[in-house]
């Protein structure tokens, strides 16, 4: 194994996670297509309560794999998504069940009122 290689190894073992990263034409495949419950977090990297809710979702995504699915959605850059799904505000938390949303959350909330809002519909 090269140097390059077996240091690409660790890159992607320290960043490893359950979040999926979706985008416009992602979006029914990983979202309305799962079997599973999804949260989706509608975000934007310049967005300060986004980056504040980040790491929360992370948790909750690593906290809940195998029982939920957790997605972010860049509205960047799927800003169709967003409005499809009357994102107003960010950051937007949406719970989809069976592929309809059936919950949200808005702002920067803390864990357990997301975990709390998730696990009403597992």
């Amino acid at each position: 194994m090269t140097a390059n290689a077996s240091m690409a190894n660790v890159a992607s073992a320290n960043t490893a996670s359950p979040v999926v990263h979706a985008t416009d034409a992602t979006f029914g495949a990983e979202v309305l297509g799962s079997d599973r419950v999804v949260l989706v977090d509608f975000w934007a990297p310049w967005c300060g309560p986004c980056r504040m809710v980040g790491p929360i979702v992370d948790e909750l995504a690593s906290q809940y794999e195998g029982q939920a699915k957790v997605v972010k959605v860049n509205i960047d850059d799927s800003a169709d998504t967003a409005t499809k799904y009357g994102v107003r505000s960010i950051p937007s938390l949406l719970v989809f069940k069976d592929g309809q949303p059936v919950d949200t959350v808005v702002g920067a909330v803390p864990k357990g009122k997301l975990a709390d809002t998730l696990e009403k519909y597992l």
